[in-house]
């Protein structure tokens, strides 16, 4: 299988919507918790999405928000983990948020999910729960507002 990484379109988001619902760990709580639209945001107006495509097919994510810094989604298909995708996708993702002058990077993910353990690997620190428990990432030079 051909596979590429390459920037979102509108016309992935019913892939990736299918890969955000297929995740075994920080599951929504809703499937229509997300809309076409949040999508069509976060890639076309707010930031920038990238994609793994696997012969046409969306096998991983991710969308960053040059807005605030944050890591909208990060989500890989569970047939697909273990492949490296997600680190590809993240650092992509990292250089051109830092491409685009942002020093602050943040995102939430379960406290106990992989996704965690994954984020501290790749050198986010812990920020302390959030109000809906959620852990809170930052990456880089965070002050207090």
């Amino acid at each position: 299988m051909l596979v590429k990484l390459r920037q979102a379109t509108r016309n992935d988001i019913d892939g990736m919507h299918r890969v955000r619902l297929a995740v075994r760990e920080n599951v929504l709580s809703s499937p229509t918790r997300i809309a076409a639209a949040d999508y069509q945001a976060s890639i076309e107006v707010k930031g920038r999405g990238w994609v793994i495509d696997g012969g046409g097919e969306i096998i991983a994510f991710a969308i960053g928000h040059e807005t605030d810094g944050n890591i909208w989604a990060l989500f890989v298909d569970p047939a697909h983990e273990g492949c490296g995708y997600g680190r590809r996708l993240h650092d992509i993702m990292v250089d051109w948020l830092r491409g685009r002058g942002l020093e602050q990077l943040w995102l939430t993910t379960d406290p106990h999910s992989r996704a965690a353990g994954f984020y501290r690997a790749a050198g986010w620190r812990d920020a302390g729960l959030d109000a809906n428990g959620e852990m809170r990432f930052v990456l880089g030079e965070f002050h207090a507002q």
